[in-house]
């Protein structure tokens, strides 16, 4: 993926070097259970992190252009919630933000940057995004980004000792978006 820039931020490949910014907001209790992991215990395992997000290559540091500092992360990953629909060409968004930074607006930003970019680059034809039922925030996010409520499940996450969660899916279909 090349570099996708917004009016206020940049949206790029993972650095070893913004590790320190990554474990300054992955180390919080509001960041990662929210998302599915837990919260990161030193920058070593921020590093750690890093490697697998660039070996992985599905998910993207967001850097608020004012600041020159990541303050988020933002992926396209390989699901298909629904296996009614996995002739389509999909993937999922996912997306964590610094509580720093919550409410000025940057995730509904970033969302639709990659979004568009997901469409017209990558020409999928579905795009799927999930929250935890106790993640308000990340339902606004979604809600402000026009996905529609598809559905619901139940799951237990491994990386939070197998703790169990329902999660409600919203998807935007190619010929919904508005470009």
């Amino acid at each position: 993926m090349e570099i996708l820039i917004t009016n206020r931020l940049k949206i790029r490949k993972w650095k070893e070097t913004d590790s320190s910014d990554l474990y300054e907001y992955a180390k919080s209790e509001l960041v990662g259970p929210n998302a599915g992991w837990p919260p990161h215990k030193n920058e070593e395992e921020s590093k750690n992190i890093i490697k697998m997000f660039t070996r992985d290559n599905d998910t993207y540091a967001i850097v608020l252009k004012s600041e020159n500092k990541v303050i988020g992360s933002i992926g396209l990953h390989d699901r298909k919630p629904d296996a009614t629909l996995s002739n389509l060409k999909q993937k999922e968004i996912g997306y964590v933000l610094s509580p720093k930074y919550w409410g000025n607006g940057f995730m509904p930003e970033a969302v639709n940057c990659l979004i568009k970019y997901a469409f017209n680059e990558l020409s999928l034809d579905l795009i799927w995004c999930g929250h935890y039922d106790f993640n308000s925030n990340s339902k606004r996010v979604i809600e402000k980004c026009k996905f529609k409520y598809r559905f619901q499940r139940k799951e237990n996450v491994k990386l939070l000792d197998n703790k169990e969660v329902t999660i409600l899916y919203y998807n935007i279909f190619k010929s919904q978006y508005i470009k």
